[in-house]
This record gives structure tokens, sequence and C-alpha cells, in this order.
């Protein structure tokens, strides 16, 4: 009895102390990330932009011209690039310090983008309703690719149907992949009464 008696305590022991040494551990880790964390903010200057606003569109001043313009939709990397060299504006260049007659300008360039370029470069092209070629950004975007889907619903075309039933639409494969909804799997058969399973038969 003497000897189960000195044994337990010591058993007890050995995880306090592991728990003791995890919670150093933890703290030490906490400790070295705090100064890492505080370093990474940059103090960019009282005029710095942090937000800048093109196109009803809040952008991060923190991110480079190039990047940052492509925060506005139906603006990706081609049209990025044409805007500031149109513009002038350095691409490297964070966009809180650029200008804002050079934002102003930007903005302009954006919402006329299609007077100065190629057909083939615009987003839409031979409109369904007017037949004109244009390049929609913000908000006009979504409120277009809206209407076209019901307008494919109403015609009950092909791909208005798969839009209405959630299956894909551009004639991709649905055996193995895009499984949304309830999961599938292989129904066991219900035995009628009486009936025995295969296994018994044989």
């Amino acid at each position: 009895m003497a000897e189960k008696e000195v044994k337990e305590p010591k058993e007890e022991k050995q995880p306090k102390e592991k728990a003791e040494k995890k919670e150093k551990v933890v703290k030490e880790k906490t400790e070295k990330a705090a100064p890492q964390k505080a370093a990474t903010k940059v103090d960019y200057g009282k005029d710095f932009k942090y937000i800048v606003r093109i196109v009803n569109s809040d952008l991060d001043g923190t991110k480079t011209t190039l990047i940052a313009i492509q925060g506005i939709k139906g603006v990706g990397m081609r049209v990025a690039d044409i805007i500031c060299k149109k513009a002038n504006v350095d691409r490297t260049a964070k966009i809180g310090n650029v200008s804002d007659e050079k934002i102003k300008e930007m903005e302009q360039l954006v919402m006329t983008y299609a007077d100065y370029v190629p057909t083939w470069a615009l987003n839409r092209q031979n409109d369904v309703e007017t037949g004109a070629d244009g390049h929609i950004v913000g908000v006009d975007l979504e409120v277009m690719r809206k209407d076209d889907i019901n307008r494919a619903k109403m015609i009950r075309s092909y791909k208005g149907v798969r839009h209405e039933q959630g299956q894909k639409v551009r004639g991709q494969r649905t055996r193995s992949n895009g499984r949304t909804g309830l999961t599938l799997g292989v129904m066991r058969q219900k035995l009628a009464q009486g009936a025995k399973p295969a296994e018994e038969k044989k």
C-alpha cells in the first residue's frame, strides 16, 4: 500500500510539468511574434491615401497602381496596363501616392476605355439589345450579367435551363465533378419479408 501511495503523486506531477512547459513555449512564441507584427506596419506619410475611390470602387492604397486598379470589376491585367501607360503613371508606385489629378484622369480613361481600344479588347461586343460594342465596368457589369442570365432563362435556351437547374453551363462533365447538394451513395436493396440475404442462400 505504501508503495502505491508513493507512485501516484509522481504520475500526477508529470502531466502538470508538461502543461507548464507547453505554456512557456507558447508564451515565448507569442512574445517573439509580437514585435514582428508591429514591424510590418509602415507609415507612408500624412498625404498618403489608404483608400482610393475610382468608379465607385474602394481600392487599397498600399498596393501598386497596376494591381490596385484591378480591384474595379471589368478591369483586368491588360486593361490596367493600358490605363497606366495612357495616364503616364508609374505602375510600381503605390496608388495612395498618386496625385488626385492623375486619379481623375485614370477614372476618365476607365470610363472611356472603349473609345481608344480595338473591338477585340472589349468585354461587351455586339450587345444583344443595341448591337453596339462597349466595355462595362463596376456595378453595371454585375447587373448586365444577371440580365443576360434572366434572358436565357426566359427564352428557355439550353444555358438558361442549366442555370435554373444549378448545373454546369459550359459543357463540363458532371458525373465526377461539381457534385453539390445531398450526398449520393449506393442504396442497399430492402429485403422482402421472409426473404433471405444472398450470403445465406449460398
